[in-house]
């Protein structure tokens, strides 16, 4: 693992290709070195009910959360979260110069002895 799940609020749809930020983060989450390809998972999911800040329906969100199983020190893990949050910012640029918006993210542990696993992915791998 890490799951990497992207909430974001509806109104952000129309300005955000969702799919593209969910590859890019695939992708620079495989860059960083701190995460297993076969493990990585990207999903987003629209909240289509929110009250934010003053009340303004203008006003979006997208708040992205990394679950990672325990391990990894904490300089990893802080160097994989800037690189993430700087791509999803540089990504998201025309976006925040143009709506009001809040971006977020955050990474947690997840205990390995709490989270029991199964995975047959890189069984199913291509060899490259």
């Amino acid at each position: 693992m890490p799951h990497i799940m992207i909430d974001y609020s509806a109104n952000m749809e129309d300005a955000v290709d969702m799919a593209a930020l969910c590859e890019l983060l695939r992708k620079t989450g495989i860059e960083t070195g701190v995460f297993p390809m076969a493990g990585i998972r990207v999903r987003a999911f629209r909240a289509d009910h929110v009250a934010i800040a003053d009340g303004d329906p203008r006003h979006g969100y997208i708040d992205i959360s990394i679950r990672l199983r325990g391990g990894r020190t904490f300089e990893a893990k802080k160097a994989a979260t800037e690189k993430l949050f700087a791509a999803a910012k540089t990504y998201l640029e025309p976006v925040i110069a143009a709506k009001s918006m809040a971006l977020s993210m955050e990474m947690r542990d997840i205990d390995p002895e709490l989270s029991p696993k199964l995975n047959t992915i890189r069984d199913h791998l291509k060899e490259g």
